[in-house]
């Protein structure tokens, strides 16, 4: 699709792995998982509109968004990388959009894992249309201080100063409007009715501290997933996958290698 930032790792015959990233992120954010995963898979990395480190950003349309546009966005990069089939990981937004595309495109997911996603807007539909307009109006700096605790365990903060700063980095790097429309995709979603109609092997990934997407959130999605399997990462909270790395990035090994077809 023209204008959306992408990048592919891993032996070309192998199967392939779509890499979905929280909003306000680049796809760095993967960084810890893609030398472990691009051993056994094609891994997609891809950035969402208006997201992508200075210089290599997505496009940025006036938003609102949709969850249904973001992953029609996702569905077009695979039509031009011509991948008909592919496992798919998303963390957040990722997520999200992960469970629209195996609940609307099920012949295009085989094999799914959601990390620490809400199936409805947290904590209210309204806080998500406000950051969006906080942003528009005020741009990145506005918000960048208010996520760090929904992202982070304190402990991580204190510990790891430098990596928790390369994430703020990347939210205050954002297109103020490409983070707004997609703010604006997450306060309108509701994913709960389309749970059944997931039909792909799934793993759904909480973190226990979690503010932002709760164990109660992920508990939901698994419930209303047949067959699905719930883990919770002690210890992490919204960004499970970059605190606790290895937990995580073994839980997605294990499910992607048993799973995943294409």
């Amino acid at each position: 699709m023209p204008g959306v930032v992408t990048s592919l790792e891993g032996p070309e015959d192998a199967p392939v792995l779509v890499l979905g990233n929280p909003i306000g992120t680049t796809r760095s954010v993967w960084d810890f998982q893609v030398p472990v995963l691009s051993r056994y898979f094609r891994v997609l990395r891809f950035e969402w509109r208006g997201h992508g480190a200075p210089g290599a950003q997505s496009w940025a349309p006036p938003g609102p968004y949709t969850i249904a546009e973001l992953g029609a966005d996702v569905l077009t990069v695979l039509n031009s990388c011509g991948f008909e089939q592919v496992g798919y990981a998303g963390v957040s937004l990722g997520g999200m959009v992960g469970l629209w595309l195996a609940a609307h495109v099920p012949e295009r997911v085989s094999s799914l894992a959601v990390c620490c996603a809400a199936v409805v807007p947290l904590p209210s539909a309204e806080s998500w249309r406000e950051r969006a307009a906080l942003v528009r109006s005020s741009g990145m700096d506005a918000i960048a201080d208010m996520v760090v605790p929904r992202w982070f365990t304190p402990p991580f903060v204190t510990r790891s100063p430098a990596l928790t700063g390369a994430v703020v980095d990347m939210l205050r790097g954002t297109n103020p409007e490409g983070y707004a429309g997609c703010a604006d995709a997450i306060a309108a979603m509701d994913l709960r009715p389309l749970l059944g109609a997931v039909k792909a092997p799934a793993l759904v990934l909480s973190g226990a501290e979690d503010p932002a997407a709760p164990p109660s959130q992920g508990a939901i999605a698994a419930r209303g997933i047949a067959g699905s399997r719930l883990v919770v990462v002690r210890g992490a909270s919204h960004f499970a996958h970059y605190e606790t790395p290895g937990p995580v990035t073994d839980a997605l090994l294990g499910h992607f290698r048993a799973t995943i077809t294409g």
